[in-house]
């Protein structure tokens, strides 16, 4: 897994975090709901880079 393409993942991950976390706070589910999937799209990239790594070995 290239760090840059690790480092995108977790930002995006914890971007998304950060907007659910708001949304909580300001009772705004549509910025909940944004917040989850975009948390979730970076769990998603994390993973598939770790499948590929495990490949490669």
């Amino acid at each position: 897994m290239s760090k840059t393409n690790k480092i995108k993942a977790k930002a995006q991950e914890v971007k998304g975090a950060a907007k659910e976390r708001v949304g909580e706070a300001a009772v705004d589910e549509s910025l909940q709901a944004k917040g989850r999937a975009e948390k979730t799209k970076g769990n998603l990239k994390q993973a598939g880079e770790k499948v590929k790594d495990a490949f490669k070995k």
